[in-house]
């Protein structure tokens, strides 16, 4: 009865998206394991899973997908819950006194839904007013890698790559926009493969109409090459 009330509770919830907050929730011993200790875990348990549907892991072609998806939990799509991968962004004095908007745009993003561990793809936009410091660009595209590299709800992770960059960049003057699909939406439940979701967060000077406005029509530009 228990699995009964769980399922009642979760379809009562449906698809919406719940952050409980800005930050990733973690438990205070997460980094308590190494990663070669916390592979052997998730092997059994992914092994367990694939038993427990039915499927035969003497079989060529399965008996090595239970520690192939523990290694890519850990050191790839998850790897960004460690802090000790946070990417190094070095900032640099603006000699060069650019005054305004730089802008980084299509940046890849492959994120992991959390509440049904699907895929998030899509692109994100990510700007900034310089305050006397700048950041190389392909900082930013790691930084939006890194909080990608997490299960996800896609508001938090637009907020949390703005926050971030304003740390990074001593300014309060960032913004980022993401457009994604999800493979919850996509591929199961409702399964429309049309739809996408739109997140932003602006910081400081981008909250004024003009700048923002700016901003946006940046996005719209055609850049293909």
């Amino acid at each position: 009865m228990k699995i009964d009330k769980a399922l009642e509770a979760i379809e009562a919830l449906g698809d919406n998206h719940v952050a409980t907050s800005a930050t990733t929730p973690l438990r205070e011993d997460a980094f308590k394991l190494s990663d070669k200790e916390k592979i052997a875990l998730i092997k059994d348990d992914v092994k367990h899973i694939m038993e427990t549907l039915g499927l035969d892991l003497t079989d060529d072609s399965l008996k090595g997908t239970p520690l192939r998806v523990a290694k890519m939990f850990v050191n790839e799509i998850f790897s960004g819950l460690h802090p000790q991968r946070k990417p190094d962004a070095s900032t640099f004095e603006n000699h060069y006194k650019y005054g305004e908007m730089l802008v980084e745009k299509n940046i890849t993003v492959y994120s992991t839904c959390e509440h049904h561990l699907l895929p998030i793809v899509g692109r994100a936009h990510v700007a900034y007013i310089s305050n006397g410091t700048v950041v190389g660009l392909s900082k930013m595209n790691r930084i939006v890698d890194y909080y990608a590299k997490r299960p996800q709800v896609q508001e938090r992770m637009t907020m949390q790559i703005v926050q971030d960059l304003q740390v990074v960049l001593g300014t309060k003057d960032v913004a980022c926009v993401i457009d994604a699909k999800h493979l919850c939406v996509n591929s199961r439940g409702i399964r429309d493969i049309e739809s996408s979701t739109v997140t932003s967060e602006f910081g400081g000077k981008f909250k004024e109409q003009s700048v923002k406005r700016e901003f946006l029509d940046y996005i719209k530009l055609d850049t293909t090459f």
